[in-house]
């Protein structure tokens, strides 16, 4: 293991750092006050795109690509501002579309469930062998199932709720909190882990709420926009993500808005930002017509501050994308 050895360095020294790489850091007093604003490591992240790079063989003759430290020609912290800036637009609208997801989300869950019984979130029937099935617990060896740790976790967060009807259940009904009044304290992964557990007649009521034709391609959706929540919750940079959990893509046809995502084949048109901003303005065609989501997704990204190399393809958007009807109405 190698001993960490590099020195503090002032934020002067920062600058100089950043320009004795190659870049251009203008009026060294405005570079002094972005690097206060957003930090070193924040910053060098956004520039981390404009590196110079090289191929080389590995010890065993494949071709790969080594990172430098030094930048690209023209690679100004002026156009890094406009792109932290950019990305900020971009996380304040990502979250805007997932509370209206997740807010949904939580009433049709309540609602659906609650029609089997106040307390289907506590009733084995409501899910599949493989949520309720025990097994021992690797730390105390006691026996737990995934149910079980989702209860737990559930109940822990309805006693730390200083919701006043969390408090009302607390009190008059010896905290028996029905189904659909407790999903409003669920946080979307809760939310998610539920929906997985589901057995098929339910999840597939849900899933058909907002034109998702199966359980097993909600559950990937939901996965991936609480991915992409809690990256935009967290203040991290977005735009520009390989995302962790890709949404999945419909078979052909089965979804004619999403189709076009077929069409894409690279790791950046797959696994790029996008494909989740395709599948939360199609969730928001059900939930919402006249939220206007979709059409300021275009106006933000129009927005991008594109540079030679540096474009929205960076998101993994597809040619033409502001023509297709799934940005339109």
């Amino acid at each position: 293991m190698i001993e960490y050895a590099k020195p503090w360095l002032s934020v002067d020294e920062q600058v100089a750092k950043l320009q004795s790489r190659g870049v251009e850091v203008g009026e060294r007093a405005h570079a002094a006050d972005l690097l206060r604003m957003v930090g070193y490591y924040r910053l060098t992240g956004y520039l981390y795109p404009f590196r110079n790079s090289e191929s080389y063989e590995d010890d065993e003759g494949r071709s790969q690509i080594r990172i430098l430290n030094e930048y690209r020609p023209g690679t100004s912290l002026g156009h890094a501002a406009e792109v932290i800036d950019f990305d900020r637009k971009l996380r304040m609208l990502v979250l805007d579309g997932v509370e209206r997801i997740e807010i949904s989300m939580r009433m049709q869950i309540g609602y659906i469930l609650g029609r089997v019984s106040p307390f289907a979130h506590r009733q084995t029937s409501t899910f599949i062998s493989s949520f309720t099935d025990q097994y021992p617990d690797p730390q105390s060896n006691v026996m737990t199932s995934k149910h079980a740790e989702w209860l737990k976790r559930v109940d822990a967060r309805r006693a730390d709720s200083d919701e006043a009807f969390v408090a009302h259940f607390r009190t008059k009904y010896d905290d028996q909190i029905p189904i659909w009044a407790l999903t409003e304290i669920l946080e979307m992964g809760q939310l998610g882990r539920l929906y997985t557990g589901l057995i098929n007649a339910l999840a597939t009521e849900i899933a058909q709420a907002y034109g998702a034709p199966t359980k097993k391609l909600m559950t990937s959706w939901i996965s991936s926009l609480n991915y992409v929540r809690n990256v935009a919750a967290h203040h991290a940079r977005l735009f520009n993500r390989k995302l962790v959990a890709a949404p999945g893509r419909p078979k052909e046809g089965t979804v004619p808005l999403l189709d076009h995502l077929r069409d894409e084949t690279t790791p950046k048109a797959v696994f790029g930002l996008y494909n989740a901003l395709a599948v939360m303005a199609y969730l928001l065609r059900s939930i919402d017509r006249h939220s206007g989501w979709p059409q300021r997704v275009v106006e933000v990204v129009q927005g991008f501050p594109e540079e030679p190399g540096f474009t929205v393809s960076t998101l993994g958007i597809p040619t033409g994308w502001t023509e297709l009807e799934l940005w339109h109405g």
